[in-house]
């Protein structure tokens, strides 16, 4: 991971790469990003299932976090993802979050650059990302960072173990 650009004056807070001890607290912090948004609830393994995804030696994405005093008080999540249309690679910026408590003082904005410093590092050109279309401070603050939106509505559909799907004959009209 390259050297991060220095944080906003805010204290004696910092972005760094998260490590392995801060796995509880990101997970807490999930927690709270997932009601924030509105969403389902996290698993309560959270952080056992993110070590491997975070710290392998082929890691499937990567987090920054905020650490204020030797708090986690926000992060950032991403990966590298793959755009058929431009037949090249992006960043996905799949979470930043930063706590209520914490917001304001610049550390959005610091994880946001932060993150596209790091995509850089691992040779992609852009990141993306979504945020709930009712989440008009989100939205406002991505824009002022000078981010700009495209219109799409998401979708997912649940996958099912192939031998469940072979075995289980087929049902209705489809």
């Amino acid at each position: 991971m390259p050297a991060l650009a220095p944080p906003p004056p805010a204290g004696a807070a910092v972005i760094r790469a998260a490590t392995t001890t801060d796995l509880p607290a990101i997970a807490r912090l999930c927690a709270a990003h997932a009601a924030f948004e509105r969403a389902d609830p996290v698993p309560d393994d959270l952080a056992t299932r993110l070590e491997p995804l975070l710290f392998s030696a082929d890691p499937r994405a990567w987090c920054l976090v905020v650490d204020h005093g030797g708090e986690v008080v926000g992060y950032a999540t991403f990966s590298r993802e793959f755009s058929t249309w431009r037949a090249s690679e992006h960043a996905h910026l799949d979470c930043l979050f930063v706590t209520e408590a914490h917001r304001g003082h610049g550390w959005g904005r610091a994880l946001l650059d932060a993150v596209r410093e790091a995509a850089a590092a691992h040779g992609v050109t852009e990141v993306q990302w979504q945020t709930p279309e009712w989440n008009t401070d989100a939205i406002r603050f991505y824009r002022r960072a000078g981010a700009r939106g495209r219109p799409k509505v998401r979708f997912f559909l649940p996958t099912h173990p192939a031998t469940a799907a072979r075995a289980a004959p087929p049902t209705g009209n489809g």
